[in-house]
This record gives structure tokens, C-alpha cells and sequence, in this order.
């Protein structure tokens, strides 16, 4: 059958890749899902993982099986979102191809949304003493680090060597910094404390470094003092206006005026700072675009590449990059694309800042809600149900409410298993 002249052919549905199964990614693509509009998300991974709870899979809270979803679980009723696990590794922005490392996707529209990754400000030899954590994996290490810290302490007899196994530092007192550090106190002072015979797991040392002259510094002074008091009732010790100059296996040294100390920590983690994600700097190089000293895609207010009618998720200025954010500038990305299919200009995207909530123990934690300053037992309720309903699915909403009001009337964490095969760092006495 052939079309009757004069009449326009149906338009085509547009191929949307969206590279990234994040906050952003998973957003845009819910979005779009039963739109008519083809979409393909792209990931390394199989699932989406509720970065803001890692730090409990890391301190044995949680299990990964609790705050990580299969993106095909997520996506199963959207049937234009084909999901593919792969790699990208270039772009090919004028034949509008994603290169992955071992085939290709065309696409109409691209939607970066690949996240973060540890930044360690040039010093990258720093990372294998001093581990971050953003992924799955980076949580079972970090895990295993803290469980072998003890079990290594039960068998010590040297004074010296059983003191560098039951400290701990954490760099950076951000707000994952300052839960590391809270999940770390409860550890050694209510889970572990009759669990071991030769050592008392109260006596460890937790230290939180922070180069600035308070913790949490992006919220009020006041809530920064509270949470600070809430962290030392767990036995953790603060050091502010201190910089860390050096970081070896078992060893950081630091800076606090001109006076420098050397603590010797079996276990050393990196909170204090995060990077873009090497892609954007990928896509720089193919639409020359601008980076920010951070290596973020500088975009406009409509979230696109200068010069290119659809592009990535970002913002026309600095914005924290917090899961939140990523959720609104999914949406907001999904919903400039069909404005555009129907020849609307989307408004310039515009963040709605609902607050910021830190949880630094068993009913204590701080909250900035819409102007409103929490603290205490009623902060940490709100923190509780807010982090449940973020939570993707409804399987992980009910597997980590119970796990929590397990882990709250028992104080017992029900995975505190040492996995994986990684040497320990040495610890040199």
C-alpha cells in the first residue's frame, strides 16, 4: 500500500540512550517509560544501588541485597526501555553513536548521567590505603576491613601493633564522613562489645579528619555542633582545621597548624571529596564543551551541551551531587525531551532543595527540612522514613525496615561477614 500524495509520514519514535542506571538515569527512564519515544539505558551493571545506605552495607547493618534492584526488575513494565549491561567507552557525537567496548547504540537523543567517582585531589597513590566508597564492591572491602581490624586485634599481643588495629580514621566529615563515622562508634561500642574475649572493642579509636574548622560545614553551625556531640557520646574523636598531607598502608599523617602527627590505623577511609565520572570529560573533548575543576560538563539551564539541541544532566551551576538532585534532573531531563516532541521549550530546570538529613547513631541524627532544624530522636525518624521511601522497590522498602527495627531492638547487625580474598594492608608498628 503506498501513502496517498500529499500526505506527511508519521514521525519516527526517537532512540533515547540514556547512559547511566543511577538516581538520574533510573528517573529519566521511569519517566519516559510507556512514552512514545524508544529508549535503551545503559549501565556496567545489572542494578541500581541506593548509594546514600552503602555505608550500612559497609558496617554491616545491611546486606548489598537490601538497597540494590535489577534496573530489568525496575524497568519490566515500561516496554519501550530496553535495558543493556555494557561499557561505554567513547562517543561519537556527529553520528550520533554511544561506542561501547565491544559494539555500539545509535541514538537521537543522549542523556549522560553517569555519576561520581572518589576524588583524592591528585593524589591518586592514595587509594589503595585510604579507600572510598561508592560501589558495591568498594562496600564488601570496606567491610571486610573493619571486621579483620578486630579479629586481627583479638589475636595481637603487641601493645603498639593491637592499638593501630583498633583505629580507624575516616577522612572527611561530609555527610557520608560524619554516618561512617556514627555506624563505626555503634560498631565498637553496642554490637561488637561482648563479642570478643582478649580485647574490649569499646577502646578502639574512630578519629573523623576534617580540614575545615567544623563538621558537616554546609549546614547551620548549630547542627554542626549537635552532631558533633552526638559522635563523641559514640566514642568517636573529631579533628578540625586538619589536613591530611600523606596517607600509606596503615599509616596517615596529619597536619593541624605546623604541627604535624602520625597516626599509625589499621583501617583508613576516604569520604572527603568526589570527581565526574571520566565520561564527561569524553564528552568535552567531542563537543568542546567546559569542565569545572570538579570535571563536571558546565551545561545550560535547560541541562543541555552548549551547541547541541539534547544532551546531559547537569546544571548551569554548582549544585551538590546528592541523590536528590540527580532524581529532579532526571525528570526534568525526561520531560524536556517530550516537551520537545511537542514543539514546546521546556522552562529552565530549577532545583527544589527539600533539606539535608545526616544519621550519626541509634536516635540521633541532624535535619535542615525547608528551614526547619531537627536534631535528635525526631530528626532521626524523618531521616528513617525518608531513606524508605526513596528506596526503589517495594521489596527493599520492607527487607530494610525490618532489618532496621531488628538491628534497633537488638543492636545485632546480621552481616557482619568477612568475604572476599583482598590482603590486608600492613600495619607497621
Amino acid at each position: 500500500m503506498t501513502r496517498p500524495e500529499g500526505v506527511a509520514a508519521p514521525p519516527t519514535r526517537p532512540r533515547v540512550v540514556i547512559v547511566g542506571g543511577g538516581f538520574g538515569g533510573l528517573y529519566a527512564a521511569k519517566r519516559l517509560g510507556s512514552e512514545p519515544v524508544d529508549v535503551t539505558l545503559v549501565d556496567r551493571r545489572n542494578f541500581h544501588l541506593f548509594q546514600p545506605l552503602l555505608y550500612q552495607t559497609a558496617t554491616g547493618m545491611l546486606s548489598v541485597g537490601d538497597i540494590a534492584s535489577p534496573l530489568r526488575g525496575i524497568l519490566r513494565r515500561h516496554d519501550n526501555v530496553r535495558v543493556l549491561q555494557a561499557e561505554v567507552v567513547d562517543l561519537d557525537v556527529e553520528g550520533r553513536r554511544v561506542l561501547l567496548r565491544d559494539g555500539e547504540i545509535p541514538y537521537d537523543i543522549l542523556v549522560l548521567a553517569t555519576g561520581s567517582s572518589h576524588h583524592y585531589f591528585g593524589r591518586e597513590d592514595w587509594a589503595a590505603a585510604a579507600p572510598g566508597l561508592k560501589t558495591v564492591e568498594d562496600s564488601l572491602r570496606i567491610r571486610r576491613r573493619i571486621l579483620v581490624a578486630f579479629e586481627e586485634a583479638e589475636r595481637e599481643t603487641d601493645p603498639a601493633a593491637l592499638h593501630a588495629a583498633l583505629t580507624f580514621v575516616v577522612i572527611g566529615s561530609g555527610p557520608t564522613g560524619v554516618e561512617m563515622a556514627g555506624a563505626l562508634g555503634e560498631l565498637a561500642h553496642a554490637t561488637l562489645k561482648r563479642d570478643f574475649r582478649a580485647i574490649d572493642p569499646t577502646s578502639a579509636t574512630i578519629l573523623l579528619v576534617e580540614a575545615a574548622d567544623r563538621i558537616l560545614p554546609t549546614l547551620p553551625p548549630q547542627l554542626s555542633e549537635k552532631a558533633a556531640r552526638s559522635l563523641a557520646r559514640l566514642g568517636v574523636a573529631i579533628r578540625v582545621r586538619t589536613r591530611v598531607i600523606d596517607v600509606r598502608d596503615g599509616v596517615v599523617t596529619l597536619r593541624a597548624g605546623d604541627a604535624d602527627e602520625v597516626v599509625r590505623a589499621r583501617t583508613i577511609l576516604w569520604t572527603a571529596g568526589v570527581k565526574a565520572s571520566p565520561l564527561g570529560a569524553i564528552l568535552a573533548r567531542r563537543t568542546g564543551a567546559t569542565l569545572d575543576r570538579g570535571g563536571r560538563v558546565v551545561v545550560g539551564p535547560d541541562l543541555t551541551v552548549p551547541g547541541h539541541a539534547e544532551g546531559t544532566g547537569g546544571s548551569d551551576k554548582p549544585l551538590p551531587g546528592v541523590a536528590p538532585v540527580a532524581m529532579q534532573q532526571g525528570r526534568y531531563v525526561a520531560d524536556c525531551i517530550l516537551a520537545r516532541r511537542r514543539g514546546e521549550a521546556p522552562p529552565p530546570f530549577c532545583y527544589r532543595d527539600k533539606g539535608t538529613m545526616v544519621v550519626i547513631g541509634r536516635n540521633a541524627a541532624v535535619a535542615e527540612i525547608a528551614g526547619w532544624r531537627l536534631s535528635g530522636f525526631a530528626a532521626w525518624i524523618v531521616w528513617v522514613f525518608v531513606h524508605i521511601a526513596y528506596l526503589i522497590e517495594f521489596e527493599n522498602k520492607i527487607l530494610v525496615l525490618v532489618q532496621w527495627a531488628w538491628n534497633y531492638f537488638t543492636r545485632k547487625r546480621g552481616t557482619r561477614l568477612i568475604t572476599g580474598d583482598d590482603p590486608p594492608p600492613e600495619v607497621k608498628a
